[in-house]
């Protein structure tokens, strides 16, 4: 049985001092305010902290855990208040959609942003919840976005992240409701940004051959150098190539990859990246709910970052482009979709049994 109590939040709760609003066990819940104005909840408990900005696009700013930060490197040290994808980039997790994902093309005739609305939108409402599940003990944070456009789109966003007591892994969640009475278009992408280690190893429930493990050609929104082209062709004919996080691999300015995933009998895919100790960052997802894996690899001197997986009902390459891959779904009227996934740390053991399950999936999907 599942016991909550919800404390509904107030912009007023955010100032520059730091202030528990909540404590649950060794759980606890605290408002602050980045200089900028961004307002910012620190969920902590005995093994870490992670930082969800509420009121925009319910991001987790920060995941650190046992010593570990495992948010990517970025240019920026504190999100910045716009709903521009790219003036404020650094976070551990970005919901990206709902009407359209990835990155937009002119020349296709898109005009949306790049990821589309949800990133850094701006919530209606925000919460913090104390509770406890078959799990044990948790806080979470949820909140609700209404997206309406006459004529166009109606639906609300209402993503929810929790931490338990003792666990360095996330539950991480997030329901769209269509609100019109006619269908919607319909994509989603959990932007999850790891930092990478030298040395790190890929471990995932994904068989690694040139069918199964496709290599995106060179991006055309951003400039590449000179042989990052031929460095993508490499890969192509062997994707195995980029499973151990070398530091000479030319991930500048970025990789990117389209994984068919497995998953085990209850349904989750299983991705990691061993650190050199042991240690493991993780993540898992459903693939019957997100069917398309994409990996994202950038490795340059002002950005580190490793998208070990970035679940997605399409491939980021626009509406457009999506669109006529047959890849951009329908919620129907009145209808919810939810997707479900868990991000985190592993611990030596836990990376081991994780590495035993994931050949597991493989040796049956075989």
């Amino acid at each position: 049985m599942s016991t909550e109590t919800v404390v509904h939040l107030h912009h007023g709760f955010f100032g520059e001092a730091e202030r528990r609003l909540v404590s649950h066990g060794t759980l606890s819940a605290a408002a602050f305010t980045y200089p900028g104005g961004v307002a910012g909840l620190r969920l902590a408990n005995e093994r870490g902290a992670i930082v969800v900005l509420p009121w925009q696009g319910q991001q987790v700013w920060d995941a650190a855990f046992d010593g570990r930060t495992l948010t990517m490197k970025s240019m920026f040290d504190r999100p910045r208040p716009t709903r521009e994808y790219l003036a404020t980039y650094g976070a551990f997790l970005v919901h990206c959609g709902a009407t359209a994902m990835g990155v937009p093309s002119a020349a296709r005739g898109d005009a949306h942003p790049l990821h589309g609305e949800l990133p850094n939108a701006l919530y209606d409402s925000a919460f913090v919840a104390a509770g406890t599940d078959a799990r044990g003990r948790y806080l979470a944070v949820g909140g609700e976005y209404r997206h309406t456009l006459a004529f166009t789109c109606n639906y609300v966003a209402r993503p929810l992240v929790k931490l338990y007591e003792g666990s360095t892994m996330l539950s991480i969640a997030i329901g769209i409701e269509n609100l019109k009475r006619t269908p919607m278009d319909l994509m989603y992408m959990a932007h999850v940004n790891f930092r990478p280690l030298d040395g790190g190893r890929l471990v995932y429930s994904a068989p690694c051959t040139p069918k199964t493990v496709r290599v995106r050609g060179a991006p055309t929104h951003i400039p590449v150098p000179p042989g990052h082209a031929e460095f993508l062709q490499e890969l192509a004919r062997d994707p195995s190539r980029h499973n151990v996080l070398s530091p000479g691999l030319a991930f500048d300015p970025e990789v990117v990859l389209y994984l068919n995933y497995l998953a085990d009998s209850d349904g989750w895919a299983h991705s990691m990246m061993v650190h050199p100790d042991g240690y493991a960052s993780c993540i898992r997802h459903r693939p019957s709910q997100l069917r398309h894996g994409v990996r994202w690899i950038s490795r340059t001197p002002d950005q580190d970052c490793l998208g070990v997986v970035l679940p997605a009902t399409a491939e980021p390459e626009g509406y457009a482009a999506e669109k006529t891959k047959g890849n951009v779904g329908t919620l129907a009227a009145a209808a919810t979709v939810r997707y479900e996934m868990e991000a985190g740390l592993l611990t030596p053991d836990e990376a081991k049994a994780e590495e035993a399950a994931i050949g597991a999936i493989l040796a049956a999907g075989r």
